[in-house]
């Protein structure tokens, strides 16, 4: 009896080692941005105001990527955190000839306008930036009087 009461034991153990419960990851530090570093100059083709938007919303989403609140939200607080530097590349874009003509999207097919697409850039790149933070377990950029440092 206590050979089967001490096989009970180990089988009910053993069960719940197994709970569903999942395991921690370890964190990639290799895939963080080093904000110590100085920033890049922008690539060919890509106009300084994307840049800006682009670094914006990577600064905010690695702050706020810490909370608690499902990544989706965390990336729409990061990109709304740069709606100024957003306006400046959209006023940008504006200048140009044709701007607000409505054309088929390069990633979906689907019918767009530079001004959406730029919205879009924001989000996604947004989105990408909280989650890398959170499986790297990164470092935010140094901040000071309540927003990340570096944002033009």
């Amino acid at each position: 009896m206590r050979a089967q009461l001490t096989g009970l034991c180990l089988a009910a153990l053993a069960l719940s080692a197994c709970s569903g419960q999942p395991r921690a990851m370890a964190a990639n530090g290799n895939i963080c941005v080093d904000f110590k570093l100085p920033k890049a100059a922008a690539l060919p083709g890509v106009s300084a105001d994307a840049a800006a938007v682009d670094d914006c919303v990577r600064r905010w989403a690695y702050s706020l990527a810490p909370s608690r609140d499902d990544a989706e939200t965390v990336a729409d607080a990061a990109s709304a955190a740069c709606n100024t530097q957003l306006a400046r590349w959209n006023q940008q874009t504006l200048t140009q000839p044709g701007a607000e003509d409505p054309s088929a999207s390069l990633i979906t097919g689907e019918p767009t306008t530079a001004l959406a697409e730029h919205n879009t850039f924001s989000r996604t790149r947004a989105l990408f930036y909280v989650v890398q933070a959170r499986a790297g377990a990164c470092r935010p950029p140094p901040a000071k009087n309540g927003e990340p440092e570096g944002i033009t």
